[in-house]
């Protein structure tokens, strides 16, 4: 059999896709909707990965390190605390975003711009891995 004939894995009945050799982390077979169709393809898909899952770790730390922080460093910064008197964090659901500029949203914009631009500069190393 070759690399084409063998089965998936993850999904028995579906072939492995040729670009997944097994070589990286997790790699079953699993592209049932074949968006790795090239090793091109296969490695923009995994850095986008890794960026959202580094990104949602930060924000499952910093949500509830927020709740618990603000008033404190608030009162120490002689600021007024985000946090509402709940101490739940603005949020969509709670109508808390009103309480932030729009110039830190801009700012945040910025600083997350400039990463991934810095990113940007680093992907055509030789050497470089997300």
């Amino acid at each position: 059999k070759g690399p084409a004939m063998i089965k998936s894995k993850a999904l028995p009945f579906t072939e492995w896709p040729a670009v997944l050799d097994g070589t990286m982390a997790g790699d079953v077979g699993f592209d049932p909707l074949c968006f790795s169709a090239d090793e091109a393809r296969l490695f923009n898909y995994r850095e986008a990965e890794i960026k959202h899952a580094r990104l949602a770790m930060l924000a499952a730390a910093g949500w509830p390190l927020s709740e618990l922080f603000d008033k404190k460093l608030a009162s120490a910064l002689h600021l007024a605390p985000f946090v509402d008197d709940a101490n739940r964090a603005p949020a969509l659901l709670n109508g808390g975003l009103g309480k932030v500029s729009p110039a830190y949203w801009a700012a945040v914009l910025l600083l997350a711009s400039a990463v991934d631009a810095y990113g940007l500069t680093k992907v055509n190393d030789k050497d470089y891995t997300p």
